[in-house]
């Protein structure tokens, strides 16, 4: 096992990283996520105004401690984000442990994380971009395969792993449709470390979401989601019953505009990608109830633990 896999899994009771959620990720989701033994994260631009990313990296730095596993936060690098250079500087002084990059990949960041020993994870679509992301002093990937929920690529999860493996030793996560504790486990066979999780985490007690957003992943299935750019000009999954509310055809979305992320390019101006229309993964069948995050992470522990035995007698019975 790589060190710096084994070094945040020491720390963790289930492989699987909670992953920022837009809007929706808090300290409270966090904590929980945390406390229950998996990595919690938020996108730093959750935290608005920039004061109160302060006040978020404060609160998480007293209320977590070394028996609670590390938490994340993610910096998008996009030219558009213009307070990226104050919230790397935030980042820094408050020594987050694992930082998740996106949308770009700069050499600077990597290197102001690494100065006080953070972790660089970035998210990919392919593995050029995998590829680009360690050139640049990224420490791990986060491939985003099909049916990711969001921002998403469209490749088989089974050929990102495999290709990613066979030039990079590193910490992986993968991503795509993971909402079980088999799946994570799965993610783990074809040699990923963790499962990178976030549209079951939306049905949470915790999760700062509208309450029909929640109970729409709770009543969802992988029919319920469709793949658009037209909302932030990259490529996403959203739910379908959203984009009907917003006066949309979810089968006829006109193309988005990736040089400029405008949110809600294409002639639709009234419904915005932050407020209402509502990104998803393809997993959220697995999603019965609104639960606190603790207990949805108890009940992934469970159905890890079972797969594994299952997997384990099934083992015994080819040996035989």
């Amino acid at each position: 096992m790589h060190p710096i896999t084994a070094k945040l899994k020491s720390r963790m009771k289930l492989p699987v990283i909670g992953s920022p959620l837009f809007i929706i990720s808090n300290p409270d989701l966090v904590i929980a996520q945390c406390r229950a033994g998996v990595i919690g994260s938020f996108p730093s631009l959750n935290a608005r105004p920039l004061p109160q990313l302060e006040e978020w990296l404060q609160r998480l730095s007293t209320e977590l401690g070394p028996e609670d596993a590390p938490y994340a936060v993610n910096l998008i690098v996009h030219k558009s984000t213009d307070r990226l250079m104050q919230d790397l500087e935030l980042v820094v002084k408050y020594k987050v442990p694992v930082i998740i990059t996106s949308l770009g990949a700069r050499e600077d960041v990597n290197e102001a994380v690494h100065s006080y020993g953070g972790v660089v994870l970035h998210d990919v679509i392919n593995d050029r971009f995998a590829r680009k992301a360690i050139e640049k002093g990224a420490d791990g990937l986060i491939p985003v395969a099909a049916g990711a929920g969001g921002h998403a690529g469209v490749l088989s999860p089974f050929a990102m792993v495999q290709e990613i493996r066979e030039w990079f030793d590193g910490p992986v996560a993968l991503s795509g449709s993971i909402a079980t504790g088999a799946a994570v486990l799965a993610a783990e066979a074809m040699g990923a470390d963790f499962g990178y999780i976030g549209s079951a985490f939306i049905a949470t007690t915790e999760a700062r979401a509208d309450e029909r957003y929640k109970q729409a992943i709770v009543e969802g299935r992988a029919s319920d989601i469709v793949y658009s750019d037209l909302f932030t000009g990259v490529s996403g999954n959203y739910l379908r019953p959203s984009i009907v509310a917003a006066g949309l055809d979810p089968d006829n979305l006109p193309k988005g505009d990736y040089s400029t992320m405008n949110f809600g390019s294409g002639g639709n101006t009234d419904a915005k990608a932050w407020r209402d229309i509502w990104g998803s993964g393809q997993g959220i069948g697995a999603v019965k109830a609104v639960v606190p995050a603790g207990e949805m992470v108890a009940r992934l522990k469970r159905e890890y633990d079972a797969a594994r035995a299952r997997l384990q007698e099934d083992a015994k019975v080819l040996a035989a």
